[in-house]
């Protein structure tokens, strides 16, 4: 197959968002597959998806019963000889996959490598390359790019983009259903992509296509998680009634105190590290804290928005809270749902 760079033709993308039918099924693919994949996004589910698809479609198409196997390894591990080992045709002339993970991560030689590698792949050799967006090697990211003959998008959803990709998920099963099916969805089963889409597939199979709103709640009604993540995002940003609210949700479903003490832990302590260092480099800031920079990026706005005392106050709660959730306080429900409210309030100061 001739690469994208040599004959003009820009490689295929599939974007795995709402209302785009890439990577609900993406076996779709040209006869024989293409031999250089680019998976590019923070979307975990999305990314594992596409990756595993690629490979069932490699897997179709060569012989039945033929080997396949699959190297999985960190990109910023690689070297030049094991590559070079990895890369060679097989004696018995299997074909074989090598996925390389965290290409975000990675130093600059190992990248160079990568894409050296990338530009002309041996026979029956295919390489899946997975990319966050951002890191070490985002400058590297057109040239993957341009090597690679099929792109998958796999970015984290935004709110407002999840009753599309939920809808979507309901088409790659070859159902239609209405928006308040979606919205009793989600509702019901939360944001978490993974047990959505495992929901849709149930829902599908259960009831031969025919969902309704009615049989999601029958199905779902009332157990929708709530992250201690969401929980502790609602609090740094001042949405007292909903933290405090979900937060009482959370532990009504079982969550356990000490893991939203800990997410809000991880929080306040981001935004106390990033508070005193504002105006800096965010992908610098991200090496040092050992941090990804979207991570450094998006805490950063929120930190600008809290003040030095207020930052030391909630320090201290925190440092208060952790005790009392392991054994050294009260009531470990009122304590978690106390330093939520309080932190909320603070943020708010």
């Amino acid at each position: 197959m001739k690469k994208a760079e040599g004959n003009g033709i820009p490689p295929r993308v599939y974007r795995c968002a709402a209302g785009k039918r890439g990577c609900g099924t993406i076996y779709a693919m040209s006869n024989p597959v293409a031999s250089v994949h680019l998976i590019e996004g923070t979307e975990e589910f999305l990314a594992e998806r596409a990756r595993n698809q690629i490979i069932s479609a490699i897997r179709a198409s060569i012989p039945e019963g033929a080997d396949l196997p699959v190297n999985t390894m960190r990109a910023g591990d690689i070297t030049g000889p094991e590559l070079l080992e990895l890369l060679s045709p097989s004696l018995f002339g299997e074909d074989r996959v090598i996925v390389l993970t965290n290409t975000d991560e990675a130093g600059k030689e190992p990248a160079e490598l990568l894409l050296k590698a990338a530009l002309d792949p041996a026979p029956g050799i295919y390489l899946i390359i997975m990319h966050s967006g951002g890191g070490r090697t985002k400058n590297m990211l057109p040239k993957y790019r341009k090597v690679a003959n099929q792109v998958y998008e796999v970015a984290e959803l935004k709110d407002r983009e999840r009753p599309g990709w939920v809808k979507n998920e309901f088409r790659s099963h070859e159902v239609e259903v209405t928006p308040d099916v979606v919205q009793a969805l989600l509702e019901g089963v939360g944001s978490d992509l993974r047990e959505l889409a495992s929901a849709v597939s149930q829902l599908v199979a259960d009831t031969g296509g025919a969902v309704t709103a009615a049989k999601v709640r029958e199905y779902h009604a009332g157990v929708a998680e709530v992250s201690g993540f969401d929980i502790a995002d609602l609090a740094v940003t001042g949405q007292t009634a909903k933290a405090v609210a979900s937060t009482r949700r959370a532990l009504q479903l079982g969550t356990s105190p000490v893991a939203l003490a800990a997410a809000l832990a991880s929080k306040v302590g981001a935004i106390a590290r990033l508070y005193t260092s504002r105006g800096s480099d965010s992908r610098r800031l991200a090496g040092t804290l050992g941090m990804h920079p979207f991570v450094v990026e998006k805490t950063v706005k929120v930190a600008r928005k809290w003040n030095g005392e207020a930052i030391s106050d909630a320090v201290i709660l925190i440092a208060e809270l952790d005790s009392a959730v392991k054994g050294q306080g009260g009531d470990q429900n009122y304590e978690i749902e106390a330093a939520v409210r309080q932190i909320a309030e603070l943020a708010q100061k």
